[in-house]
């Protein structure tokens, strides 16, 4: 991803958080972007009423942050410099150092209270494709320690990104990601126009203690079909109310304006899942330019996600939030 100059506002964070209940969402529909940077990739967490989201790699910043306290705007968290402070300052031994393309990280917080940062870079191995890492910390702003190795790392099958961790009612920890199949290559602006590789959605349990010990093999739960062009990716995970899970993910080039949200479901966490028969945002909708990468909230009640600032242009992607209501197998914009 390009690096580019962030506007930035100072927050200041005082004294130990509250423990009060977080401060209700309120349904609002996407009028705006929640601030103008650019944030590619975002995906967020409430910890304490104070929502903190996460993107992909720019500004200077491995992992830039942002937060708010009532996801109608957001605020860049820089230090005391003035630069955009960094969630994981200290990159694992297996990525480059000089170009790690840190892609679309995801925090989750356990049972044990630890902070699980996950994200994917690029490998020292093969430097057109990426692995996935985890990183851990005591704070949701971190500073998040990497392990030592990456997981998954299937670099034979185009290697792996977008992963999304998920915590289930039974406290049991899985993580979702995309297996990049069209970074093998191929024609079109994000390779695959052929549909010559697969771009599955994998899904894998981990520990429960550290939010990345494998348990087992990765499941595949999720294709790629003719209406999701070249790939789909950007894979987040929900439980709803009623035991439904709901996956949602992003279909075609990012780079197009085909690039969407959709969603898929099913009574069991490894499937099958059968995809919605529409994306719940598209370009168009709402105004939106090329909405995707999708994150979305613990209780299934809002998502955010990034849209273009100019039409077919990703070199600014903003931050938006909406509220959503799942009804059994079905999502609704609320």
């Amino acid at each position: 991803m390009s690096t580019f100059i962030l506007s930035v506002v100072v927050i200041a964070l005082h004294g130990l958080p509250c423990l009060c209940a977080p401060p209700p969402l309120m349904s609002r529909p996407t009028s705006g972007p929640l601030m103008s940077s650019n944030f590619p990739d975002p995906a967020f967490i409430e910890v304490d009423g104070i929502y903190y989201a996460f993107s992909t790699q720019s500004g200077g910043a491995n992992v830039p942050m942002a937060s708010s306290k009532d996801m109608q705007s957001m605020d860049l968290l820089v230090d005391a410099q003035g630069r955009l402070q960094d969630a994981m300052p200290t990159l694992p031994p297996w990525t480059p150092k000089d170009n790690p393309a840190i892609w679309a990280p995801d925090v989750i917080q356990l049972k044990n209270d630890l902070f699980v940062l996950y994200f994917s870079a690029i490998s020292n191995i093969s430097e057109s494709q990426h692995c996935i890492g985890a990183a851990t910390s005591q704070h949701v702003t971190g500073p998040y320690t990497p392990a030592d190795a990456p997981f998954p790392c299937p670099l034979a099958d185009g290697g792996a990104i977008d992963p999304a961790g998920f915590v289930d009612v039974d406290g049991s920890v899985y993580v979702t990601y995309k297996v990049d199949g069209n970074s093998l290559g191929g024609s079109g602006p994000c390779g695959n126009a052929e549909g010559t590789h697969d771009t599955p959605i994998k899904l894998q349990q981990v520990s429960a203690d550290n939010g990345s010990t494998p348990i087992g093999d990765p499941i595949p739960i999720l294709h790629r079909g003719e209406d999701d062009g070249p790939l789909i990716e950007a894979p987040s995970l929900v439980r709803s109310a009623d035991g439904t899970y709901v996956l949602f993910f992003s279909s075609n080039c990012y780079k197009t304006e085909f690039y969407d949200t959709s969603y898929a479901t099913s009574r069991s966490i490894t499937g099958p899942y059968s995809k919605a028969s529409e994306p719940l945002l598209k370009t168009g909708v709402e105004g939106l330019l090329s909405p995707g990468g999708t994150d979305v909230s613990v209780d299934g009640s809002t998502i955010v996600f990034h849209a273009d600032e100019k039409p077919s242009d990703a070199s600014v992607r903003q931050i938006y939030a909406r509220a959503i209501q799942i009804d059994g197998t079905s999502v609704n914009l609320a």
